[in-house]
């Protein structure tokens, strides 16, 4: 069998259509590298390949050209301009030397007319055709939104490196001061380590983040009352240097709650960070702490402008970020997950003429 009677086209019909349909074609010859046809000109007609292999594409704004598809001895190609009577969406060039069966377009309506299996397999490839370019172009989205998201998740970490790498590098250089007392040097040590740790988790909270599902974390009994200032005392070294000002409105009570203290740290940074972003030129940060059915409520409030309204219901969402040059929005999202994986809950809270009020509540143990 040819590669005519095996093509698609021609698969249902009859030995004697076949013949029919072949005597009216004309066999075309062109070298490799030549054009068959250009994007935009009349659809004239429908081709077969006999031998060799057919490009076909179309340019893109670049200049560069994509190849949609490649036709091989027994495929069809050019019907779509056919069968819409548009000029053509794509360019056809021989990879190689190539023989082709040519159908001009009065014949092949004229051979429709007394073939009706002939059209119902023109429009099956067609059809298929269709169906290649969307699979195709489905695949080129995913792949586009694949790099955009390793884009964002790359300029995530840069950002949320910055701030402990710049303490490191403070504390190196006052630890290797030669007239800097020893215990001036073992607390710019101590400052390091925590926050090589503090980046350690950050990495390992971002790869917990892309798996999307709970993750298993041992909780320890932890007093609240000393776990915060610790937190906050390596913070607000970090914020003074911003002209931030953290103040606690109310201590943070003396109860055990159960919590992973490495997440829970990244939940308080995060949300200290994102207030600290909002005030370029300085400011305060307030916080407070109260017990309440059974949970323990942290609020953490900026002297900012305050949340816009179009946005509150957004501020959770993977990468939705507002009014920070370099913020990915991923911040807030990592901390709806600690926070839910402790099975607790955070909001937002507006109140006119204040800053922006972030709510965190975690169950206490029974």
């Amino acid at each position: 069998m040819g590669p005519f009677e095996s093509s698609k086209l021609c698969r249902q019909l009859t030995a004697g259509e076949i013949q029919t349909l072949q005597q009216t074609s004309r066999e075309l010859q062109f070298k490799a590298g030549e054009t068959i046809f250009c994007e935009g000109e009349k659809g004239n007609g429908i081709y077969i390949v006999k031998e060799g292999t057919v490009s076909i594409s179309t340019p893109l704004s670049d200049g560069e050209k994509k190849i949609l598809t490649r036709v091989e001895p027994s495929g069809v190609f050019g019907e779509m301009a056919v069968v819409d009577d548009f000029p053509r969406s794509a360019s056809a060039v021989a990879e190689n030397d190539v023989t082709v069966y040519f159908i001009p377009s009065e014949d092949l309506w004229r051979a429709m007319e007394t073939m009706p299996k002939l059209s119902l397999c023109l429009f099956r490839e067609v059809s298929g055709r269709l169906r290649e370019f969307n699979k195709q172009y489905v695949e080129d989205v995913l792949q586009s939104e694949r790099l955009a998201l390793v884009g964002r998740f790359a300029r995530s970490i840069i950002h949320d490196l910055k701030n402990p790498l710049n303490i490191i590098g403070l504390a190196a250089e006052l630890a290797g001061m030669e007239n800097a007392p020893l215990e001036s040097r073992q607390r710019s040590k101590e400052r390091i380590r925590k926050q090589v740790e503090r980046i350690t988790n950050m990495v390992n909270e971002l790869l917990e983040f892309t798996r999307g599902s709970q993750s298993a974390f041992v909780a320890a009994a932890v007093d609240y009352s000393a776990f915060v200032p610790q937190v906050l005392d390596e913070l607000t070294m970090e914020m003074s240097l911003k002209n931030i000002v953290i103040e606690l409105e109310s201590a943070p009570p003396e109860i055990i709650v159960n919590i992973d203290p490495a997440r829970m740290t990244r939940v308080f940074h995060n949300l200290i960070h994102n207030a600290a972003d909002v005030l370029p030129q300085g400011g305060k940060i307030f916080l407070r702490f109260r017990v309440s059915d059974g949970e323990l409520i942290t609020e953490i409030e900026d002297t900012g402008k305050g949340i816009p309204p179009e946005i509150v219901g957004k501020l959770f969402q993977a990468f939705v970020t507002h009014g920070k040059a370099h913020g990915t929005g991923l911040g807030l999202s990592i901390c709806q997950k600690i926070v839910g994986d402790h099975k607790g809950r955070i909001y937002t809270r507006s109140e006119p003429q204040r800053g922006a009020i972030f709510v965190f509540h975690l169950p206490l143990p029974r």
